[in-house]
């Protein structure tokens, strides 16, 4: 099972986003039976094989294996990944592209940035798992807190600097076998509801 699988398929993200169905892979973290199932979200086990076989259609789940009980064959299924996220490529021509967003200061630019990256990384992650192989990338997420909007600009100045430095320095055209990277730097408030959740979970 992936951590995370990108959906980028229309008809597979209309079958994952329905709440029936978002609610059945969300169970089959864990390999469950449609009897087990219809019992978990008191439904007709004939409605929660109508809603497995579309979620198997779509790749969203596997068969995990089968058991015997007496004459009977019963199938045990799990979802093809732990958590979802659905491409921006899903949308077709109306998706997200930062190439339609002139202010590149905006929330809009940020959003369409973010979508680019689900897009790309998600395609390129699905060809190294058929490959059988690791996609190098890099991660940096922290916080900061600034004392003023002054302190934020000279933060962004500074970070912008570095940035462009090292980039100077790194950055060459002519390596052959070489190979082109996106470096995305992004920054936004953090959300209130997130702080409290995250100063909720440190007191647990």
């Amino acid at each position: 099972m992936l951590d995370i699988a990108v959906i980028d398929d229309p008809a597979a993200a209309t079958v994952a986003l329905d709440p029936v169905r978002s609610r059945l892979l969300a169970e089959l973290a864990e390999p469950a039976s449609a009897a087990i199932l219809a019992a978990r979200l008191d439904m007709p086990r004939q409605k929660v094989h109508y809603h497995l076989r579309a979620l198997a259609d779509h790749g969203l789940v596997r068969e995990a294996e089968q058991r015997r009980w007496g004459g009977l064959t019963e199938r045990l299924f799990v979802a093809t990944a732990g958590s979802y996220v659905v491409s921006p490529g899903a949308l077709g021509p109306v998706a997200a592209d930062p190439r339609r967003t002139t202010d590149r200061l905006s929330a809009g630019y940020l959003i369409a940035l973010a979508a680019r990256v689900v897009r790309e990384v998600g395609a390129l992650w699905r060809r190294a798992v058929d490959a059988d192989k690791r996609l190098a990338t890099l991660s940096i997420d922290t916080e900061v807190r600034f004392a003023s909007a002054g302190e934020r600009a000279a933060f962004t100045k500074d970070l912008t600097l570095a940035i462009t430095t090292l980039v100077a320095r790194y950055h060459d055209t002519s390596a052959p076998g070489g190979r082109d990277y996106r470096l995305l730097v992004m920054a936004h408030p953090r959300p209130a509801d997130a702080a409290r959740k995250d100063c909720h979970a440190s007191q647990e």
